[in-house]
């Protein structure tokens, strides 16, 4: 499997299936900016100590690391090869986040990952996690759950 998900060939390469496989991500796309845009997250975000989290925001923190999402934006949100999450959620809109981490930005090298069921679920959580980070509630970069 390759560790940068492409969200522009699908799965199998360029087939008859291409047309499909992009409708199919559109609406995926689509479902999850609705989600977000009527608030589907039912839980307040819960911190503790600064670094103990509730379960959903501990899920978002998860899937930053199943992803590696450090490995291009740092361990601690600071910033590599990709942006200082630290800051540009400071500026960026929950929508546009979604959009960013779901279709990627290829020009700036950043893959999509809106073809994962583990991100797609877990967005609104993931979000929670930088967000928490970048507004300085969660001042860890590694949580733990609240039990």
């Amino acid at each position: 499997m390759n560790a940068f998900p492409s969200s522009s060939v699908p799965p199998g390469g360029r087939s008859e299936g291409a047309k499909a496989w992009r409708l199919r991500r559109g609406v995926a796309v689509a479902s999850v900016l609705l989600a977000i845009a009527t608030g589907v997250r039912a839980e307040p975000v819960t911190v503790v100590d600064g670094y103990r989290v509730d379960q959903a925001t501990f899920a978002g923190y998860q899937v930053w690391k199943k992803q590696n999402c450090g490995g291009c934006h740092g361990a601690e949100q600071q910033g590599l090869t990709g942006p200082a999450l630290i800051d540009s959620l400071k500026r960026l809109s929950k929508e546009e986040f979604v959009r960013t981490v779901l279709e990627g930005r290829p020009a700036k090298r950043m893959p999509g990952f809106g073809q994962l069921n583990s991100v797609t679920t877990h967005i609104d959580d993931l979000y929670a996690y930088l967000k928490g980070r970048s507004d300085g509630l969660i001042t860890r970069p590694q949580v733990e759950p609240l039990p």
